[in-house]
């Protein structure tokens, strides 16, 4: 009998559990769990909070903030989301603490995504919400968000620093917060530097030793080098940095942290969000940049909008 009881009473706390969730006009499950305030989120307040969201399927992290740089944003009333926690981003305050399920179908049906080797019919997303703290304007919002950056900043470079010490490799950091380990600087008279056309040979990996990408390697489906001009965003903002260490002919690796990398988002589907990578990499040539192209006949010429 206790034998029978038992599963039995586990479904009948699981069906309680599932009672506690409403829904929105949209379908989106949620429950919300107060917190010590009672002062609701209002239109045009600035917000702090995390957000993660899961793909049970899967077994598999979409994406979070938690522990991470968090999400900013202005609440808007008028905003008609659909199948999403903003639905109820009213009936929030600090300090409360909201689970979701979002419905693939649900959000296909509203033209938000298409299924995929990812998102598949009937599948589900979980997600939270942890609501922070709000303020009374945009300034205050801001001075808040680079304090968090300036934090994510540290705990990278804390996990790089502690990753080098612990490879016994001789890295020395940029003022960027770049690591830079020379094993041959290469010609001096040939400087790797802001303006200057590279031609780069490398191979990228997580910290870990997992490879990405490359074309240094037998393997590598495309063995071409990698031309660019060092300062017009062509690559990372990370290994152009690293990358003024050097000179022609220079070899060695780059270590860079996720904020000069590729930062809380990634570079789906190969990157992860909050990603430091590493590169191997030596510099076959520096060259003066070719001039930009003229501008075609007819077209105006680009300008840098008005401040």
């Amino acid at each position: 009998m206790r034998r029978i009881i038992a599963p039995l009473m586990s479904a009948v706390v699981l069906l309680a559990s599932c009672n506690q969730y409403e829904k929105t006009p949209t379908g989106l499950a949620y429950k919300i769990s107060k917190g010590s305030s009672k002062d609701l989120l209002k239109q045009g307040q600035f917000v702090k909070m995390h957000v993660e969201y899961k793909l049970p399927a899967k077994d598999s992290l979409l994406s979070s903030s938690f522990g991470r740089i968090p999400v900013y944003f202005m609440v808007d009333s008028a905003q008609k989301a659909k199948h999403s926690f903003i639905e109820i981003i009213n009936q929030c305050a600090p300090g409360d603490k909201v689970e979701f399920v979002m419905s693939v179908d649900s959000l296909k049906k509203f033209g938000m995504l298409e299924y995929n080797n990812i998102f598949k019919e009937k599948d589900q997303i979980n997600g939270k919400v942890e609501v922070i703290k709000t303020f009374a304007t945009q300034e205050l919002m801001m001075a808040d968000y680079k304090a968090e950056m300036e934090n994510e900043k540290q705990r990278e470079t804390k996990e790089l620093k502690d990753h080098i010490a612990k490879k016994n490799i001789k890295a020395q950091e940029t003022t960027s917060g770049v690591f830079v380990e020379i094993t041959n600087a290469g010609d001096a008279t040939a400087k790797a530097d802001s303006g200057k056309q590279v031609s780069v040979m490398y191979r990228g990996t997580f910290l870990d030793g997992i490879k990405f990408d490359g074309n240094m390697d037998a393997d590598s489906p495309n063995k071409q080098p990698l031309e660019f001009v060092i300062g017009q965003g062509g690559v990372i903002k990370g290994l152009e940095d690293g990358l003024k260490m050097f000179n022609k002919g220079g070899r060695g690796k780059i270590f860079i942290p996720a904020m000069l990398g590729y930062g809380p988002n990634g570079s789906a589907p190969v990157i992860p969000p909050y990603a430091s990578l590493v590169f191997d990499i030596e510099v076959l040539d520096v060259k003066i940049a070719p001039p930009p192209p003229p501008a075609m006949p007819g077209q105006p010429q680009q300008q840098m909008p008005q401040q």
